[in-house]
Protein backbone atom coordinates (compact mmCIF):
# COMPACT_ATOMS: atom_id res chain seq x y z
CA UNK A 1 0.00 0.00 0.00
CA UNK A 2 1.18 3.55 -0.93
CA UNK A 3 1.73 5.05 2.81
CA UNK A 4 2.05 8.54 1.38
CA UNK A 5 -1.87 8.48 0.06
CA UNK A 6 -3.27 7.10 3.48
CA UNK A 7 -0.54 10.02 5.23
CA UNK A 8 -2.13 12.86 3.22
CA UNK A 9 -5.79 12.16 3.97
CA UNK A 10 -5.07 11.52 7.72
CA UNK A 11 -2.60 14.43 7.89
CA UNK A 12 -5.56 16.42 6.77
CA UNK A 13 -9.02 15.50 8.59
CA UNK A 14 -6.47 15.89 11.62
CA UNK A 15 -5.39 19.63 10.95
CA UNK A 16 -9.04 20.49 10.09
CA UNK A 17 -10.28 18.77 13.61
CA UNK A 18 -7.34 20.51 15.18
CA UNK A 19 -8.42 23.50 13.38
CA UNK A 20 -12.03 23.27 14.95
CA UNK A 21 -10.96 22.20 18.89
CA UNK A 22 -8.40 25.40 18.59
CA UNK A 23 -11.31 27.57 18.08
CA UNK A 24 -12.87 26.00 20.36
CA UNK A 25 -15.51 24.64 17.77
CA UNK A 26 -17.54 21.54 18.55
CA UNK A 27 -17.79 18.60 16.20
CA UNK A 28 -21.41 19.04 15.99
CA UNK A 29 -21.30 22.36 14.33
CA UNK A 30 -19.71 20.90 11.49
CA UNK A 31 -22.40 17.69 10.66
CA UNK A 32 -25.48 18.08 8.67
CA UNK A 33 -26.58 15.00 6.98
CA UNK A 34 -28.36 17.12 4.52
CA UNK A 35 -25.95 18.98 3.40
CA UNK A 36 -23.29 16.36 2.98
CA UNK A 37 -26.25 14.44 0.85
CA UNK A 38 -26.49 17.27 -0.96
CA UNK A 39 -22.83 17.93 -1.82
CA UNK A 40 -21.56 14.53 -2.15
CA UNK A 41 -24.74 13.12 -3.97
CA UNK A 42 -24.92 16.18 -6.07
CA UNK A 43 -21.64 15.76 -7.62
CA UNK A 44 -21.67 11.52 -8.43
CA UNK A 45 -25.25 12.36 -9.89
CA UNK A 46 -23.30 15.41 -12.03
CA UNK A 47 -20.86 12.60 -12.30
CA UNK A 48 -23.16 10.19 -14.03
CA UNK A 49 -24.23 12.79 -16.46
CA UNK A 50 -20.95 13.18 -17.57
CA UNK A 51 -19.77 10.19 -18.07
CA UNK A 52 -21.38 6.99 -19.34
CA UNK A 53 -21.57 3.97 -16.97
CA UNK A 54 -19.06 1.87 -18.53
CA UNK A 55 -16.65 4.27 -17.45
CA UNK A 56 -17.50 4.78 -14.16
CA UNK A 57 -17.50 1.52 -13.56
CA UNK A 58 -13.94 1.37 -14.06
CA UNK A 59 -13.23 3.76 -11.55
CA UNK A 60 -13.45 1.46 -8.59
CA UNK A 61 -10.65 -0.13 -10.83
CA UNK A 62 -8.89 2.37 -11.14
CA UNK A 63 -8.77 4.29 -7.87
CA UNK A 64 -7.16 1.53 -6.06
CA UNK A 65 -4.09 2.33 -7.76
CA UNK A 66 -3.93 5.59 -6.28
CA UNK A 67 -3.23 3.28 -2.69
CA UNK A 68 -1.54 0.92 -4.06
CA UNK A 69 2.48 0.80 -3.47
CA UNK A 70 4.18 0.71 -7.26
CA UNK A 71 6.54 -1.77 -7.62
CA UNK A 72 7.89 -0.53 -11.04
CA UNK A 73 12.35 -0.50 -11.56
CA UNK A 74 12.88 0.73 -14.46
CA UNK A 75 16.68 -0.37 -13.82
CA UNK A 76 15.16 -4.37 -13.73
CA UNK A 77 13.53 -3.98 -16.84
CA UNK A 78 16.77 -2.44 -18.76
CA UNK A 79 18.96 -5.73 -17.29
CA UNK A 80 15.90 -7.71 -18.29
CA UNK A 81 16.18 -6.21 -21.65
CA UNK A 82 20.07 -6.38 -21.63
CA UNK A 83 19.86 -10.09 -21.18
CA UNK A 84 17.54 -10.78 -24.06
CA UNK A 85 19.90 -8.82 -26.19
CA UNK A 86 22.78 -10.74 -25.61
CA UNK A 87 20.99 -14.06 -25.93
CA UNK A 88 19.08 -12.66 -29.19
CA UNK A 89 22.35 -11.50 -30.71
CA UNK A 90 23.75 -14.47 -30.15
CA UNK A 91 21.21 -17.09 -31.32
CA UNK A 92 18.81 -14.96 -32.55
CA UNK A 93 15.39 -13.29 -32.08
CA UNK A 94 13.58 -16.98 -31.90
CA UNK A 95 15.58 -18.37 -28.99
CA UNK A 96 13.58 -15.98 -26.88
CA UNK A 97 10.11 -18.08 -27.18
CA UNK A 98 10.68 -20.59 -24.06
CA UNK A 99 11.45 -16.91 -22.14
CA UNK A 100 8.13 -15.60 -22.55
CA UNK A 101 6.09 -17.18 -20.00
CA UNK A 102 8.63 -15.93 -17.09
CA UNK A 103 7.96 -12.84 -18.44
CA UNK A 104 5.31 -11.15 -16.47
CA UNK A 105 4.39 -8.08 -17.95
CA UNK A 106 1.79 -8.14 -20.28
CA UNK A 107 3.13 -5.69 -22.61
CA UNK A 108 6.30 -6.50 -22.75
CA UNK A 109 5.65 -10.00 -23.37
CA UNK A 110 3.14 -9.58 -26.61
CA UNK A 111 6.15 -6.93 -27.81
CA UNK A 112 8.75 -9.58 -27.64
CA UNK A 113 6.30 -12.00 -29.23
CA UNK A 114 5.15 -9.54 -31.78
CA UNK A 115 9.02 -8.74 -32.61
CA UNK A 116 9.84 -12.22 -33.31
CA UNK A 117 7.21 -12.69 -35.51
CA UNK A 118 6.72 -9.39 -37.08
CA UNK A 119 9.99 -8.47 -40.00
CA UNK A 120 9.49 -5.07 -40.27
CA UNK A 121 10.72 -3.01 -37.91
CA UNK A 122 8.66 0.63 -39.13
CA UNK A 123 5.21 -2.05 -38.28
CA UNK A 124 6.38 -3.14 -34.95
CA UNK A 125 6.81 0.35 -33.89
CA UNK A 126 3.68 1.29 -35.05
CA UNK A 127 1.92 -1.15 -33.21
CA UNK A 128 3.48 -0.86 -30.16
CA UNK A 129 2.72 2.99 -30.32
CA UNK A 130 -0.57 2.68 -30.84
CA UNK A 131 -1.00 0.08 -27.75
CA UNK A 132 0.73 2.63 -25.83
CA UNK A 133 -1.43 5.52 -26.66
CA UNK A 134 -4.37 3.33 -26.07
CA UNK A 135 -3.25 2.50 -22.48
CA UNK A 136 -2.99 6.25 -22.20
CA UNK A 137 -6.36 7.12 -23.08
CA UNK A 138 -7.82 4.98 -20.88
CA UNK A 139 -5.85 6.18 -17.77
CA UNK A 140 -6.91 9.80 -18.94
CA UNK A 141 -10.79 8.53 -18.58
CA UNK A 142 -9.89 7.56 -14.78
CA UNK A 143 -8.23 10.84 -13.67
CA UNK A 144 -10.67 13.25 -15.54
CA UNK A 145 -13.63 11.76 -13.94
CA UNK A 146 -11.46 12.70 -10.39
CA UNK A 147 -10.45 16.38 -11.46
CA UNK A 148 -14.30 16.60 -12.73
CA UNK A 149 -15.61 15.63 -9.45
CA UNK A 150 -13.46 18.26 -7.56
CA UNK A 151 -15.15 20.97 -9.91
CA UNK A 152 -18.70 19.55 -9.38
CA UNK A 153 -18.24 19.71 -5.65
CA UNK A 154 -17.44 23.42 -4.90
CA UNK A 155 -20.42 23.98 -6.91
CA UNK A 156 -22.65 22.01 -5.14
CA UNK A 157 -21.32 23.15 -2.18
CA UNK A 158 -22.74 26.58 -3.60
CA UNK A 159 -25.81 25.39 -4.57
CA UNK A 160 -26.40 24.09 -1.24
CA UNK A 161 -25.50 27.52 0.54
CA UNK A 162 -27.41 29.68 -1.67
CA UNK A 163 -30.43 26.97 -1.06
CA UNK A 164 -30.14 26.89 2.53
CA UNK A 165 -29.44 31.15 2.81
CA UNK A 166 -33.03 31.52 0.79
CA UNK A 167 -34.78 29.11 2.79
CA UNK A 168 -33.02 31.08 5.97
CA UNK A 169 -34.23 34.94 4.79
CA UNK A 170 -37.91 33.54 4.01
CA UNK A 171 -38.43 32.28 7.53
CA UNK A 172 -36.67 35.25 8.63
CA UNK A 173 -39.44 37.40 6.93
CA UNK A 174 -42.29 35.14 7.85
CA UNK A 175 -41.81 35.40 11.34
CA UNK A 176 -40.84 38.96 11.83
CA UNK A 177 -44.18 39.65 10.08
CA UNK A 178 -43.52 40.51 6.38
CA UNK A 179 -42.78 44.81 7.81
CA UNK A 180 -46.45 45.76 6.64
CA UNK A 181 -47.77 48.75 7.90
CA UNK A 182 -51.00 46.50 9.41
CA UNK A 183 -48.10 45.01 11.79
CA UNK A 184 -45.86 47.59 12.60
CA UNK A 185 -47.12 47.04 16.24
CA UNK A 186 -46.02 43.75 16.41
CA UNK A 187 -42.95 44.47 15.00
CA UNK A 188 -41.97 46.51 17.71
CA UNK A 189 -42.67 43.33 20.04
CA UNK A 190 -40.25 41.57 17.65
CA UNK A 191 -37.43 40.27 19.23
CA UNK A 192 -34.06 40.94 17.58
CA UNK A 193 -31.89 39.94 19.91
CA UNK A 194 -33.34 36.29 19.38
CA UNK A 195 -34.08 36.73 15.16
CA UNK A 196 -30.00 37.92 14.74
CA UNK A 197 -29.40 34.84 16.96
CA UNK A 198 -31.71 32.37 14.43
CA UNK A 199 -30.09 33.90 11.23
CA UNK A 200 -26.65 33.79 12.48
CA UNK A 201 -26.94 30.04 13.31
CA UNK A 202 -29.22 29.41 10.08
CA UNK A 203 -26.06 31.06 7.89
CA UNK A 204 -23.58 28.85 9.73
CA UNK A 205 -25.76 25.65 8.79
CA UNK A 206 -26.13 26.99 4.74
CA UNK A 207 -22.38 27.37 4.79
CA UNK A 208 -21.38 23.79 5.60
CA UNK A 209 -22.25 22.51 2.15
CA UNK A 210 -19.62 25.00 1.09
CA UNK A 211 -17.58 23.80 3.44
CA UNK A 212 -18.11 20.26 2.53
CA UNK A 213 -17.76 21.02 -0.91
CA UNK A 214 -14.32 22.52 -0.27
CA UNK A 215 -13.29 19.52 1.30
CA UNK A 216 -14.17 17.02 -0.82
CA UNK A 217 -13.04 18.69 -3.76
CA UNK A 218 -9.37 19.75 -2.22
CA UNK A 219 -8.62 16.79 -0.10
CA UNK A 220 -10.23 13.92 -1.54
CA UNK A 221 -11.00 14.08 -5.75
CA UNK A 222 -8.33 16.41 -6.83
CA UNK A 223 -5.68 14.79 -5.14
CA UNK A 224 -6.88 11.64 -6.56
CA UNK A 225 -7.07 12.59 -9.51
CA UNK A 226 -3.11 14.08 -9.54
CA UNK A 227 -2.22 10.40 -7.69
CA UNK A 228 -3.73 9.10 -10.82
CA UNK A 229 -1.72 10.82 -13.05
CA UNK A 230 1.59 10.29 -11.38
CA UNK A 231 1.05 6.95 -11.49
CA UNK A 232 -0.08 6.54 -15.09
CA UNK A 233 3.07 8.79 -15.91
CA UNK A 234 5.33 6.29 -14.16
CA UNK A 235 3.89 3.70 -16.19
CA UNK A 236 3.79 4.62 -19.84
CA UNK A 237 7.28 5.47 -19.07
CA UNK A 238 8.24 2.43 -18.30
CA UNK A 239 6.30 1.06 -21.01
CA UNK A 240 8.10 3.44 -23.46
CA UNK A 241 11.11 1.57 -21.94
CA UNK A 242 9.85 -1.21 -23.24
CA UNK A 243 9.04 0.25 -26.72
CA UNK A 244 12.59 1.09 -26.88
CA UNK A 245 14.17 -2.45 -25.70
CA UNK A 246 12.01 -4.15 -27.65
CA UNK A 247 13.28 -2.48 -31.30
CA UNK A 248 16.52 -3.21 -29.92
CA UNK A 249 16.06 -6.35 -29.37
CA UNK A 250 14.35 -6.44 -32.99
CA UNK A 251 17.18 -4.63 -34.45
CA UNK A 252 19.90 -7.25 -32.62
CA UNK A 253 21.36 -4.60 -31.35
CA UNK A 254 24.78 -5.20 -28.66
CA UNK A 255 23.07 -5.46 -25.33
CA UNK A 256 25.82 -2.40 -24.28
CA UNK A 257 24.13 -0.36 -26.73
CA UNK A 258 20.61 -1.47 -25.53
CA UNK A 259 21.65 -0.71 -21.99
CA UNK A 260 23.10 2.95 -22.89
CA UNK A 261 19.61 3.53 -24.85
CA UNK A 262 17.67 2.58 -22.31
CA UNK A 263 19.30 4.32 -19.41
CA UNK A 264 18.35 7.76 -21.21
CA UNK A 265 15.04 7.37 -19.43
CA UNK A 266 16.92 6.90 -15.71
CA UNK A 267 18.36 9.76 -13.99
CA UNK A 268 22.41 9.62 -14.16
CA UNK A 269 22.37 8.85 -10.29
CA UNK A 270 20.46 6.15 -11.16
CA UNK A 271 22.03 4.54 -13.87
CA UNK A 272 24.21 0.82 -13.52
CA UNK A 273 26.84 1.05 -16.55
CA UNK A 274 28.31 -1.68 -17.95
CA UNK A 275 31.45 -1.74 -19.45
CA UNK A 276 33.38 -4.08 -21.96
CA UNK A 277 35.68 -6.84 -20.59
CA UNK A 278 39.19 -5.37 -21.55
CA UNK A 279 41.38 -8.70 -22.77
CA UNK A 280 43.86 -9.00 -20.47
CA UNK A 281 47.47 -7.99 -20.56
CA UNK A 282 49.74 -10.64 -21.11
Amino acid sequence: MDIATLIGLIAGIFLIVFSIAGKEGEAAYFWDFSSLLLVLGGTIAATFVNYPMKNLWSVFKVVKNAFKRTGYSYQLIIDNFADLASKARKSGLITLEPDLPNIQDNFMRKGIELAINEKDQERLRNYLNLELSNIHKRHIIGQEIFFYMGTYAPAFGMVGTIVGLIIMMKNFTMQGGGGSLGTMASAFQFDIASQFKTLLSGMGLALLTTFYGLLLANLLFIPLGGKLKRRSEEEIMLKEIMIEGILCLHNRDHPLVVREKLNTFVPLKERKEEKLKQPAKK
